[in-house]
């Protein structure tokens, strides 16, 4: 009896031991680590591109001497606005002035001529009519009657062109635009033999904003036009944004309104024009900018905040929250960021709790807690990755 008592105790003491030594491991085992997660929901995205273009005036005109003679003043201050018309330059007008009147000379005396011409025609055709001359000398006259009136013709405009060269002295604006600098001074002899370039008016609101995209990016998009992932916006639809040289965005948008049907050989690319508005004339012709264009919609794809895209050898990837409560990993497909966000085009499911905090305490296949992610508290424990972006698949670029 002193012997199953003693070995009832020892079975006791064990098993107290076992449990104890169980329970301090329950108490050493951490808890599952806090993440803050976002629910993944399909939605439209903007199908744009960042592309670099280079302004154009929206017109431009060269300011030419069209008649010769000696440059005697210019009117205008250079690099000022000039209204459509406005005097610019003046061209000594006494030679032309000179013609004008030799040509007014040469239809008065036309004229008189015609004048004589038409009595004595008058005269023949009545004498002829009784039968006192002949056929042949009233024909001689009726013909010197047209010669003459054909001649005043001619004379009229002689003297048109007279005019039309003096008034051509005083070289006006051809377009509203600014003005250039002067290529000519005072005292030059111009347009003797070819219309001297005298300045040049560049029409700078609205602008022009020329850039090429890729046969490779327009067949993307057509791709995905094709699948119905994406909606390509028309010509005249598609929005332009321009960004300063500073970074900073330029306060109005553009719309394009050309697209070329011709491939560049040499580049592979096709030329697009935008025309984009510049009442501050911020903007001058001949610069380079960035310009992100808005082409249509891409459909069905996610928006992720970039902090929550992490990248390795493989590719772009995001952590998720699994039904089981363990952390699994997801590759994805970027096409670019928009507004702080990637845009996720495959990879991801509806209703998918993305990890956007708390990524450097979540490993795969363990588990987590999930909690709603707040951006205004939510702890910078993972910078987003701006400085390398997640690539993009060989569809998106």
């Amino acid at each position: 009896m002193k012997l199953s008592s003693a070995l009832a105790c020892t079975l006791l003491a064990a098993s107290l031991a076992a449990c104890s030594k169980s329970s301090d491991q329950a108490q050493q085992q951490p808890p599952p680590p806090e993440v803050g997660v976002i629910t993944a929901e399909a939605a439209s995205a903007p199908l744009e591109r960042s592309l670099v273009g280079r302004l154009s005036a929206f017109r431009s005109a060269d300011v030419r001497a069209r008649v010769p003679g000696v440059l005697v003043k210019r009117v205008y201050k250079e690099g000022s606005d000039v209204e459509e018309g406005q005097l610019l330059f003046e061209i000594d007008p006494a030679p032309l002035r000179a013609t004008l009147n030799a040509q007014q000379a040469n239809l008065a005396a036309a004229q008189a001529t015609y004048t004589n011409n038409r009595v004595a025609a008058e005269r023949a055709r009545s004498v002829g009519a009784r039968g006192l001359l002949s056929k042949a000398d009233v024909d001689a006259a009726n013909a010197a009657e047209r010669t003459a009136a054909a001649t005043v013709k001619q004379a009229q405009a002689n003297v048109e062109a007279a005019r039309i060269n003096l008034g051509y002295a005083n070289v006006t604006a051809p377009i509203a635009g600014r003005a250039g600098k002067q290529q000519v001074t005072e005292g030059a002899l111009v347009g003797q033999g070819e219309a001297t370039l005298l300045t040049t008016i560049d029409q700078i609101d609205p602008l022009y904003v020329n850039f090429s995209m890729s046969v490779a990016d327009i067949e993307a998009m057509r791709r995905a036009t094709n699948a119905g992932a994406a909606t390509l916006a028309g010509d005249n639809q598609a929005e332009v944004r321009v960004a300063l040289p500073d970074g900073s965005e330029y306060g109005h948008t553009g719309l394009m309104d050309f697209s070329g049907a011709v491939v560049d050989p040499a580049t592979g690319a096709v030329t697009l024009r935008a025309r984009i508005d510049n009442p501050e004339h911020i903007l001058l012709p001949g610069m380079y900018v960035t310009l992100t264009a808005e082409l249509g919609e891409r459909h069905n794809v996610f928006r992720v905040p970039q902090r929550a895209v992490q990248r390795d050898a493989t590719g772009p990837y995001v952590l998720v929250v699994g039904g089981d409560g363990n952390v699994a990993r997801k590759d994805v497909v970027t096409a670019g960021s928009v507004e702080g966000s990637w845009i996720i085009t495959s990879g991801l499911d509806a209703g998918d709790q993305v990890i956007v905090s708390g990524l450097q305490r979540a490993k795969s296949g363990q588990p987590a807690k999930a909690t709603p992610w707040q951006p205004e508290t939510a702890p910078a424990d993972h910078p987003a990755p701006a400085a390398q972006p997640p690539a993009e698949s060989a569809g998106d670029r």
